[in-house]
């Protein structure tokens, strides 16, 4: 049953050339180029045989949500850590005992919300010999069941980085609260972009908060329009999430 949603690569190249359309109508009303917003293709729960679809579509940015599809997935396609032609995205919450595999197999990180997994990480990727570009994950919507870091505890956080050398601290990251209206959640896309303008990088002058990650299947759409440089689309382009 659930083999049958999987997409064709006809199919996933229709979706991925309509949700480039938005993210272009949305660039537009926002005065920006589509060349700033990079789609990231969330593929949790689904085979390695959708992430190759979607690359022969012209898609070569994945996401993932657990370190296990992750290392699956990068055996079959590997990121350009490993010398592929596609870049990794590790979007879900992060473990200590898994940074050796993010490490090893992830491009970038979008979850990084506490000291001592910096730590870890920072350990790690020098073992590696590698700099790893991590996003700070902030919980802008104020859920209890959310992770990332309370918004007016962030800027102390990125001063608390600064000793590690083996992470780029590239931007910001958040998840915003489900909303039918997606107008409804734009204070909290717009919260995080003040977060990274606010901040002062005299105190820690390595990091660089280039980039913005916000912005899902059903919100995208008015996170491009408050920054996001990263969406990451999972049912708009896939279909249907399937079970585990």
């Amino acid at each position: 049953m659930a083999e049958q949603q999987v997409l064709d690569v006809p199919a996933i190249r229709e979706r991925l050339a309509w949700i480039q359309e938005r993210i272009e109508r949305a660039c537009r009303r926002a005065g920006r180029s589509p060349d700033e917003v990079t789609l990231i293709g969330v593929t949790k729960t689904f085979p390695v045989a959708v992430v190759q679809a979607a690359y022969e579509a012209g898609l070569r940015h994945f996401g993932e949500n657990r370190v296990q599809e992750l290392v699956a997935k990068a055996a079959v396609l590997p990121g350009r850590i490993e010398g592929g032609e596609v870049t990794w995205h590790m979007i879900g919450h992060l473990q200590r005992n898994k940074a050796r595999d993010v490490v090893a197999h992830a491009d970038w990180l979008h979850s990084l919300d506490n000291l001592r997994l910096a730590e870890t990480l920072e350990r790690r990727a020098a073992m590696a010999d590698r700099v790893l570009p991590c996003f700070v994950e902030v919980n802008v919507s104020g859920e209890p069941t959310k992770f990332g870091l309370e918004p007016d505890a962030v800027h102390d956080f990125l001063d608390a980085l600064a000793p590690f050398e083996h992470l780029e601290i590239v931007g910001l990251m958040t998840l915003a609260a489900p909303a039918e209206d997606p107008e409804a959640v734009r204070p909290q896309f717009r919260l995080l972009r003040r977060l990274a303008e606010t901040y002062d990088r005299r105190n820690n002058p390595r990091v660089q908060l280039r980039y913005l990650s916000m912005g899902m299947s059903g919100d995208f759409e008015v996170a491009i329009e408050e920054g996001a440089t990263h969406v990451r689309i999972g049912s708009a382009l896939f279909g249907p999430r399937l079970e585990p």
